[in-house]
């Protein structure tokens, strides 16, 4: 049934009769695709300079540069920002010292244990 001798391979592929690649929805395809790919090489020029890779190396290590310098002055600034709100918050907080610290020092607990044996 699935008979795969030379022979036999080779007469299948006479017998039936293949598409040609620009009647299918794959040939339009590479030849959309080739058609961009022909454009796209046509707009690339050889180098104007010999120097060309290294001025674009330098100019991409200075926008690099850049970008790591604006990074950390804006992580600086965020910084900053965030310790000189809690500075402002924490003195504006109220003086007087609350419940929590009311300045009794032998207030009995509820439910505590005592730490005097008797």
């Amino acid at each position: 049934m699935n008979d795969t001798s030379p022979d036999r391979a080779h007469e299948d592929c006479t017998e039936r009769h293949l598409p040609e690649p620009h009647d299918t929805q794959q040939g339009r395809t590479e030849r959309e695709l080739r058609a961009a790919l022909e454009t796209l090489a046509g707009g690339v020029s050889a180098a104007p300079s010999p120097d060309a890779f290294r001025t674009a190396r330098g100019d991409w290590l200075r926008r690099e540069r850049r970008r790591r310098l604006v990074l950390a002055v804006l992580t600086a600034v965020v910084f900053t920002l965030a310790v000189l709100i809690g500075l402002w918050v924490l003195n504006h907080a109220p003086a007087d010292p609350g419940v929590i610290f009311s300045g009794t020092r032998n207030a009995v607990v509820p439910g505590a244990v005592s730490g005097v044996s008797p």
